[in-house]
């Protein structure tokens, strides 16, 4: 995956993709700061969780009931 480049006013949080003097928003001088954006993954959310309910169990462990099941036409 590609990262691109965008730039941030450091004083109101605006983003354009090229570089600015002046920040549209704003108004301010020189305050438009270069940052590298790094496009996300579709495995990275599952990945960085810690949340302990996330965790893999056996299917005989899990108990399903009316409620989880749905129908999907």
């Amino acid at each position: 995956m590609k990262s691109s480049t965008k730039f941030v006013c450091q004083e109101c949080g605006y983003s354009s993709p090229k570089w600015l003097g002046r920040c549209p928003s704003c108004n301010e001088w020189n305050t438009m700061v270069e940052e590298i954006e790094v496009p996300k993954t579709k495995y990275d959310s599952a990945l960085c969780t810690s949340n302990s309910s996330q965790t893999p169990k056996k299917l005989k462990n899990i108990n399903i009931t009316e409620e989880t099941r749905f129908k999907t036409y």
